[in-house]
C-alpha cells in the first residue's frame, strides 16, 4: 500500500458510498483511462469478468470459436466457456513467450477450412507483463476482420512503442487481483475507445437493469461491478504504480545479475521498442547444462521457506480443455518444463532477494 489508499477509503466510509456506485468509482475509471491513454473504462470485479463482458459485447455465442494464447492463466480462457464458445489455443514464440504470429495466421486459415467460419475473436495475452508482438498480431487480426481482446491483466505499466498495453485491441482488460502490480484487493477493468461498448459493459455488470421505475430486465446481466471502497484503494494504488514498476524491474535486474552467469540459466529479454513492468521475474533452467532442474531448485528453496512456482501450465495441456483445438510447436510445453517464477513482490527487501539468489546458487 502507498500513502493515499487509507485516506480515500476513509472518505468512502465518511460519505457512506460503500456499494458499486460512488465518486471514487467514477474517479478511478477516469484516472485509469488517463493513465492508459484511452477514451473509456469500466471498473469491474475482476479481469476475468472484463473478458467475459468483452466477449458478450462482441457478440460471441455458442458454436463460435475464440482464439486464445495457450501459455496463460485459466482466467484468460474460462470466459470463452462461459459464453458457450470453443477456445482454440495458439502456442508461443520463443522471444517474448507470447502468441506466435505465424501460428496465429496458420490457425485462422485452418479454422476457416475446417469450419467454414472465421473465429469470432482473438484473446491476446501479454504474459508476465512482457509485450507480445502487437504490430504483427494486430495486422493479422485486421486482415481477417477479427476483433481483438487484449488481456493485459499482468501488464499494467508496460508499453509497446510508447503506447500502453491494453489499448491496442478493440477491447482491453486489466486485473487488480491481490497478486498484481497494483491491487484493489480484487478487481479489474475493461477499456475501449468505443463509448457505447463501455456503457454496455456497465449496464451488463449491474444486472442489466432496464431504465424503468420498477425492476425490469430485458437481458441477462451479471454482478460484475467494482465497489466504491475498492475503487478508493485503486485510486491510491494508481498514484504509486510507476514506483511499483520500478521496484519490479529492480527485482529482475538483481536476479539477472546474480544468477545470469550460472550454466543453463536464461531470462526473457526486453523486446526492442517495448517497456515491461517485469510483474514477475521468471527464469529458465536447462537441466542438461545446469545439472539441476526447476523442480529440485523449488524443493531446495521450500526447505528454506522461500516460495517459488512453476510458470503457467499451457491451457491446451489442461484436462478441462483437452478436447479444444490447439496449434502448437512445443514452445509453451518446453517453457513449462524449464520455467520458474522467482519471488517478485514490490516490497521484497534487498536482503531477502540476496538470500534467494544465494539459495539458488547453492543448487549449482
Amino acid at each position: 500500500m502507498g500513502d493515499m489508499e487509507q485516506k480515500f477509503v476513509q472518505e468512502a466510509f465518511d460519505t457512506n458510498w460503500i456499494s458499486p456506485v460512488g465518486p471514487h468509482l467514477t474517479a478511478f475509471e477516469q484516472e485509469l483511462s488517463r493513465y492508459a491513454g484511452i477514451g473509456h473504462c469500466a471498473a469491474l470485479s475482476s479481469g476475468t469478468a472484463a473478458i467475459h463482458l468483452a466477449l458478450i459485447i462482441l457478440g460471441v455465442k455458442a458454436e463460435d470459436e475464440v482464439i486464445c494464447s495457450s501459455f496463460t492463466f485459466s482466467g484468460s480462457c474460462n470466459p470463452i466457456a462461459y459464453a458457450g464458445a470453443t477456445p482454440v489455443f495458439v502456442d508461443s514464440e520463443e522471444k517474448t513467450w507470447n502468441m506466435d504470429p505465424t501460428l496465429l495466421s496458420e490457425c485462422i486459415e485452418d479454422r476457416k477450412r475446417r469450419t467454414g467460419r472465421t473465429p469470432a475473436a482473438i484473446i491476446l495475452v501479454h504474459l508476465y507483463g512482457i509485450p507480445a508482438d502487437v504490430e504483427a498480431i494486430m495486422a493479422i487480426a485486421r486482415a481477417h476482420s477479427i476483433p481483438v481482446i487484449e488481456d493485459a491483466a499482468e501488464a499494467l505499466g508496460s508499453t509497446y512503442k510508447g503506447k500502453a498495453l491494453g489499448t491496442f485491441g478493440d477491447l482491453g482488460i486489466y486485473s487488480f487481483n491481490g497478486n498484481k502490480i497494483i491491487t484493489t484487493s480484487g478487481g479489474g477493468a475493461l477499456l475501449s475507445e468505443n463509448a457505447d461498448w463501455i456503457a454496455k459493459a456497465r449496464f451488463l455488470a449491474t444486472q442489466a437493469r432496464d431504465p424503468a421505475p420498477h425492476y425490469q430486465h430485458s437481458e441477462i446481466g451479471y454482478n460484475y461491478r467494482l465497489s466504491n471502497v475498492s475503487a478508493a484503494i485503486g485510486r491510491g494504488q494508481l498514484m504509486v504504480l510507476d514506483e511499483r514498476v520500478q521496484q519490479r524491474r529492480r527485482n529482475f535486474d538483481a536476479y539477472r545479475q546474480g544468477l545470469g552467469d550460472l550454466a543453463g540459466v536464461s531470462f526473457v529479454d526486453e523486446p526492442p521498442n517495448t517497456y515491461t513492468n517485469r510483474w514477475l521475474t521468471t527464469m529458465l533452467v536447462d537441466p542438461g547444462a545446469a545439472g539441476t532442474d526447476r523442480t529440485k531448485i523449488a524443493a531446495s528453496l521450500e526447505m528454506l521457506n522461500i516460495e517459488c512456482r512453476p510458470v503457467w501450465k499451457p491451457m491446451h495441456l489442461q484436462p478441462v480443455f483437452r478436447s479444444a483445438p490447439a496449434y502448437s510447436a512445443g514452445v509453451a510445453e518446453r517453457l513449462f518444463d524449464l520455467g520458474l517464477c522467482l519471488p517478485s513482490g514490490s516490497n521484497l527487501a534487498d536482503g531477502d532477494r540476496a538470500r534467494v539468489i544465494e539459495a539458488i546458487r547453492v543448487c549449482w
